[in-house]
């Protein structure tokens, strides 16, 4: 009987030893598990998210083609460089420097651009009327003044009180731009105002009334003295080299190219404002990111500090 009783006693009391022990074991291993859940996911979400912050702040890769006016070049290309530094994500395909007429040739012909940016409110409206851009985005960003300018120290012309009318003698020779460079139309604007004439319009309008694309200079003292450049660049360099006593070009190419001076400012009486607009073209595959960038050229500090650098004035 003792050892029944000894056996009745110590029977229940392995089973529980078991259940305890495989109870512990369990604590300890839910307990590994809880701790391996509190620390490791919360330090791969917390990876996860600063990944995530940072394609955030970087943004999506794109580059925009801008299309812009030939006598903006050295300036644009400092603005994008500046805007670039800020926005990484942001840069700029090989920007096509023209005649604003030859830029609005390549866009209608099927050129791929984001951003076009004319020397004349003549040339955009040909790009709204040709459907290239969005009428709707465009706007005013620079002017510009028209000037006569000579090689330096150029012993054949005037340092200073050089006028339109000496040109009205036929003394001398002169470079404009042709019919697809705004600079050239405006100097043709202006040179119908001499007395008399140098150059003459096709419908007969005088000034700022004419177009200044279609015209002569045949019958006038300017017959055979003129030379006609296909970018405002390329006149500036006429002059610049001697081929021609003087050049009408804008201010801002007395900074870009230097070796000229300046001998008159044409009175802005004798031709039509010249303004620079701007516009998102129709086909732009990024038009949020080009009205951004566009907006930058604009109202940024920095930016405007590098436009008047370069003789350009903010229009108002």
């Amino acid at each position: 009987m003792k050892r029944n009783a000894e056996t009745c006693s110590k029977a229940p009391t392995r089973p529980f030893h078991r259940l305890m022990v495989a109870g512990l074991a369990l604590a300890m291993a839910f307990a590994m598990v809880l701790c391996w859940g509190c620390s490791a996911p919360v330090e791969n979400s917390a990876n996860a998210n600063t990944a995530g912050d940072a394609e955030e702040g970087a943004g999506e890769a794109v580059e925009l083609q801008v299309f812009a006016a030939n006598s903006l070049s050295k300036a644009m290309e400092e603005v994008q460089e500046l805007y670039t530094a800020e926005n990484p994500n942001i840069t700029f395909a090989d920007t096509q420097y023209e005649g604003s007429g030859t830029l609005n040739e390549m866009l209608s012909a099927g050129s791929y651009a984001d951003l076009l940016i004319t020397a004349s409110t003549g040339t955009m409206n040909t790009a709204v009327d040709n459907g290239t851009v969005d009428e709707a985005t465009v706007e005013s960003l620079f002017t510009n003044d028209l000037v006569i300018v000579t090689g330096k120290d150029n012993p054949s012309v005037p340092a200073e009180g050089f006028t339109l009318e000496d040109l009205a003698t036929g003394s001398y020779t002169l470079a404009v731009g042709d019919a697809n460079v705004p600079a050239g139309n405006y100097a043709k604007q202006s040179l119908t105002t001499t007395t008399p004439p140098c150059w003459i319009s096709a419908d007969g309008t005088v000034g700022p009334a004419c177009a200044g694309t279609d015209g002569t200079f045949d019958g006038t003292p300017l017959a055979g003295k003129v030379t006609e450049g296909s970018s405002v660049g390329n006149v500036c360099n006429y002059a610049n080299s001697g081929d021609v006593d003087v050049a009408i070009v804008y201010s801002s190419d007395v900074y870009r190219f230097g070796n000229v001076s300046i001998v008159s400012v044409i009175s802005e009486d004798t031709h039509k404002p010249i303004v620079y607009p701007a516009a998102i073209c129709t086909d732009s595959q990024h038009p949020e990111e080009t009205a951004a960038f566009l907006e930058f050229c604009a109202t940024d500090s920095r930016a405007l500090e590098i436009w008047q650098k370069w003789g350009f004035e903010m229009a108002a």
